[in-house]
């Protein structure tokens, strides 16, 4: 008898950014919906256009491999992914950059030791606009550089 939730992981291709890592594709958890849609379970640290919660599409491979193909619906939420400073104040420390937005419940994940990118989802009626404050702050004092992997009108509007 199969698992009434059964987690696969959806891959997704994309073309490297110049000067970024050199990762094509990505492996997000989802938990299987239908035959061939599932809700994405982790915040991306790569993909962009996709956040935790979001319903993707996906094709299984001759391989078994299940590649995203588009995204149904979206959460409402945002992914944001804040890379520490090595020089700055926080220094390399994910822990650091978990502490400034604690404040907002924002849940997140550490890309690796040598990379110590933290990738947020920030759930839909999060308090956008103070996230995007703290943001900007930290990037002027030098704590972190960061980006917008997934942003919707909520967020853009804030």
């Amino acid at each position: 008898m199969e698992s009434a939730v059964e987690s696969i992981k959806v891959w997704f291709r994309f073309v490297p950014r110049e000067g970024w890592l050199p990762q094509d594709t990505e492996g997000l958890w989802a938990k299987k919906l239908g035959e061939d849609t599932a809700g994405v379970q982790n915040a991306p640290f790569l993909q962009d256009g996709v956040a935790e919660g979001d319903v993707v599409r996906y094709r299984t491979d001759s391989e078994g491999l299940h590649w995203a193909v588009e995204r149904v619906s979206a959460s409402g939420n945002c992914t944001i992914r804040v890379v520490p400073t090595p020089t700055g104040p926080l220094g390399r420390s994910p822990q650091a950059v978990h502490q400034r937005f604690s404040a907002f419940g924002l849940g997140g994940e550490v890309f690796s030791e040598d990379f110590p990118m933290v990738a947020f989802t920030a759930p839909a009626g999060s308090d956008f606009a103070g996230i995007k404050e703290l943001l900007a702050r930290g990037e002027e004092e030098g704590w972190w550089h960061y980006e917008v992997g997934c942003g919707t009108d909520a967020w853009w509007n804030a």
